[in-house]
């Protein structure tokens, strides 16, 4: 069967790469080529795909007519700068999160969005790849809790200190924990809400046990408020690596009707069950599995991209969720204490 698009990556940086490459070659997508200056990155991902040829520079692939999509998985702050220059040259771009790491950045992608009419669709992971996320919230806009009124979202992660990369303790090129973790966070939100209008309510980060990292935030939290909803979220470096899974990673979502539990990754104590959600209203507590919900992101953008539609993700709330992630973060900073102070 012939490819419906081919597409080629630029920035390996983050293993969500694989998870990219994956979800648009299962829609139908055929991946060409990569370019990467690392070669540890590059060697990886060709044992990976050996089809696909590592290619010298940006230019080439950004000026090969055939390619339709970039995908990148770059150092976060190298991001944006891939995705402008890709919708200058006619393509599409799906970027791993977080897609900016400035409130500058993110102005310039919504310039270069609206006057080249390219699509900018950020990977959130947490929500797209989840089976159980999709199917919570299918289950939120059918109405089975009635109307959403609040959410929590936790975000622990597991730190691997000795295989990070030093961008990683690196404030200006990761962007700052909420700005990377939280916009996971703001992208549910907005979805659970169904809205474009929403508002940083309150914000912090801080560095509470890794002063030898001092660029590097290990735990935040923020509120988001719309119109009929709010929600909090919190995010953390702290997961034990005990824990066979990267983190504990949870949704709750209360409606006027019901409430509905997410365990993203684990069900602590029980085997087999994260693609599990919990389900609890007037009438019975529900375990739904979530096993063979379908994904439908990658599909979704493959059919965009051909079609020029937007069904995988709205630009304007691809857009309003980093813009809310970077507005929090810019808030926790304002009033973020040293390493080593107390309250």
């Amino acid at each position: 069967m012939a490819p419906k698009i081919r597409f080629a990556a630029i920035g390996l940086n983050h293993d969500h790469i694989y998870m990219q490459a994956d979800c648009v070659r299962a829609a139908g997508g055929e991946l060409i080529g990569f370019h990467a200056d690392e070669d540890d990155l590059a060697a990886e991902f060709a044992r990976t795909y050996p089809s696909a040829r590592r290619m010298a520079s940006q230019a080439e692939i950004l000026e090969d007519p055939s390619i339709s999509l970039i995908v990148t998985a770059a150092i976060p702050s190298d991001r944006a700068g891939i995705g402008v220059a890709a919708m200058r040259h006619g393509k599409d771009v799906m970027t791993d999160k977080p897609g900016a790491t400035s409130l500058e950045q993110l102005a310039e992608l919504r310039q270069v969005q609206a006057e080249t009419g390219r699509f900018y669709s950020i990977y959130y992971e947490e929500r797209l790849e989840s089976r159980a996320t999709v199917r919570a919230c299918e289950l939120v806009r059918a109405g089975a809790i009635g109307r959403f009124v609040h959410s929590i979202g936790l975000g622990p992660h597991t730190i691997r200190r000795e295989s990070r990369p030093a961008w990683f303790f690196d404030r200006t090129r990761y962007g700052g924990i909420i700005c990377d973790l939280g916009s996971h966070q703001c992208d549910q939100f907005l979805y659970l809400a169904d809205t474009l209008e929403a508002e940083v309510a309150f914000a912090s980060v801080e560095n509470r046990a890794n002063g030898s990292t001092p660029g590097l935030q290990d735990i935040g939290e923020a509120r988001l408020t719309a119109a009929q909803a709010s929600g909090y979220f919190r995010l953390d470096w702290f997961t034990p690596s005990g824990l066979p899974v990267f983190g504990d990673c949870r949704l709750l979502i209360v409606g006027t009707e019901g409430t509905i539990e997410v365990r993203k990754y684990i069900d602590i104590g029980h085997a087999g069950s994260e693609h599990e959600l919990f389900l609890i209203n007037g009438e019975s507590v529900r375990t739904i599995d979530c096993s063979k919900v379908e994904l439908p992101y990658g599909r979704q953008l493959v059919d965009d991209v051909l079609n020029r539609t937007e069904t995988a993700m709205s630009q304007a709330h691809c857009f309003k969720a980093t813009e809310l992630a970077l507005r929090a973060q810019a808030m926790a900073e304002q009033h973020r204490e040293p390493y080593g102070s107390s309250r």
